[in-house]
């Protein structure tokens, strides 16, 4: 396990999802990890340091003026043993203290001390995340090199709703993981895009697809976490980005193009967006409206960019092409004759016969990189991150196999 052996230091301020340090310190524990807990004044209104000591079988430490543990210098101790400090949940206040300097109390007196990686996962107000003062700050981090994980969109305890949830224990110890796992594929660019594309027919109507983006953006997600440089072209969808990749959002096929070229070079790209073939030749500047007696409408289409083949066959060539193939029918067959025509590396083909697939949270794959039986690999059912980590895993394959990219 990556976090077996690891020394997380967790910080836990105040709010009231302070009460999931609970539940992220048995988490951590039963992926390998030790724990040892700071507690804020704040925090403590939440949960208990009888609560977290029992669970982290370790001591918590609350008070900076401890003459047993500030006789050992304990803030600079704590920051320099550990592995990772994770502060969850950071608060709006206690991030505010991080990106100004400011060690007033054991959290933050230990956190200026830290010469090792940090991780913040936010919880507060939506107005007060989205509040300027808080995006500063939380920007300020980032450019010192702090994580941030979060905050999850949803219901808060405050009545509202919006971004500013703390992500869920078991979601921050996948990140952690994540952080300690090897990174096969550090210093790789990578390019994903992902998600339907919208073509305008008039001004509120599209033409579009069922298109999730779940696939892409866990395709965009392992990458990231094997260690590449990941930049994710994504046509509209309701999902939250993926940690640790760099988001372009688009429309239409054309803004889904420029982007890709913007996003060049890349020694991997992989094309999971549903794009449309067609789109109106002429989007109509009003409303569409039925008329008295009106029973057809007829639209006339031109045919949209194809992105794959212009980037397979253009310059500067991506490494490694992957595209994909959604078929109803001869699925095998008609991936090669894409793979050939197109002239991509590998094709990941599935079956999408019924509408399945779009939307759905499994996946069933082929994956086609040659001629021949002996290039096609057909997977089982499996979620769809569990397709994106074993995608992942065959690159790394490949470029220990010999394969070239630049």
């Amino acid at each position: 396990m990556a976090l077996s052996g690891k020394r997380i230091l967790l910080i836990v301020s105040g709010g009231i999802a302070a009460y999931k340090a609970a539940i992220l310190v048995r988490r951590l524990k039963d992926a390998g990890a030790t724990v040892v807990p700071i507690l804020t004044k704040g925090g403590a209104q939440f949960i208990t340091p009888l609560t977290l000591a029992g669970l982290a079988e370790h001591p918590v430490y609350e008070d900076l003026f401890s003459l047993k543990d500030e006789a050992e210098m304990g803030h600079i101790r704590l920051a320099r043993e550990a592995d990772l400090i994770l502060v969850a949940p950071a608060s709006a206040d206690l991030i505010g203290r991080m990106a100004n300097g400011l060690a007033d109390d054991l959290a933050s007196t230990t956190l200026l001390a830290a010469d090792g990686p940090v991780a913040i996962a936010p919880s507060m107000n939506p107005v007060m995340w989205a509040n300027p003062a808080t995006q500063a700050n939380v920007h300020a981090l980032m450019s010192r090199g702090v994580l941030v994980w979060g905050p999850a969109d949803g219901d808060m305890a405050c009545g509202e709703i919006g971004s500013g949830r703390l992500t869920e224990p078991e979601e921050l110890v996948v990140m952690a993981e994540a952080f300690f796992a090897p990174k096969p594929l550090a210093g790789k660019r990578a390019l994903v895009t992902s998600g339907p594309t919208h073509e305008p027919v008039d001004p509120v109507r599209v033409m579009a697809n069922r298109s999730s983006g779940q696939q892409g953006q866990a395709i965009a997600a392992a990458l990231a976490t094997a260690g590449a440089d990941v930049t994710l072209v994504t046509g509209p969808v309701s999902l939250p980005p993926p940690v640790g990749v760099r988001v372009e959002r688009v429309q239409t096929a054309d803004e889904m193009l420029a982007a890709v070229q913007s996003a060049l070079p890349a020694d991997i790209a992989v094309f999971a967006a549903a794009v449309a073939d067609w789109r109106p030749k002429d989007a109509a500047s009003e409303k569409l409206k039925k008329q008295a007696g009106q029973d057809e409408l007829e639209l006339r289409f031109v045919r949209n960019p194809d992105i794959l083949a212009s980037i397979a066959q253009g310059e500067p060539r991506p490494g490694l092409v992957i595209g994909f193939a959604a078929e109803t029918e001869n699925l095998v067959e008609n991936a090669q004759a894409k793979r050939r025509s197109k002239q991509v590396d590998w094709i990941l083909a599935n079956d999408v016969s019924g509408g399945a697939v779009f939307g759905a949270p499994d996946n069933a794959i082929t994956l086609v990189r040659g001629e021949g039986a002996d290039g096609v690999e057909a997977w089982p059912e499996l979620s769809k991150s569990q397709v994106a980590k074993r995608l992942v895993n065959r690159l790394v394959e490949a470029l220990e196999g010999g394969a070239k990219l630049p």
